[in-house]
């Protein structure tokens, strides 16, 4: 499998309400210095409804300011729906937030 196979592998597996960071998602696809590719790989999704690429944030928690499915506002909505909370700078607790499975 490529490695944009392992990054959509790797993010339909994040559960409703869990986040990863974009580096979390490389070290899962096997390359860890590969956060911006996962980046790339994310806004070429080609199953959004399927592969949720939502749920993957910045490693401060933060949402990307270049969602390629709506904007920010877009992301922090539907991570809010799932019943992720922000702080008041934009920032889901990755200490909470951050899915830790396999």
């Amino acid at each position: 499998m490529d490695f944009f196979g392992k990054v959509y592998e790797t993010v339909k597996k994040i559960p409703a309400g869990k986040v990863l960071s974009y580096g979390d998602v490389a070290a899962m696809a096997g390359c860890p210095r590969a956060a911006r590719s996962v980046g790339w790989a994310l806004h070429s999704n080609p199953r959004p409804g399927e592969i949720p690429c939502h749920r993957v944030v910045f490693k401060d928690g933060s949402v990307s300011s270049g969602f390629a499915f709506g904007g920010p506002q877009v992301q922090r909505a539907m991570l809010e729906a799932e019943g992720i909370v922000f702080s008041r700078d934009g920032k889901a607790d990755m200490n909470i937030y951050r899915w830790e499975g396999n």
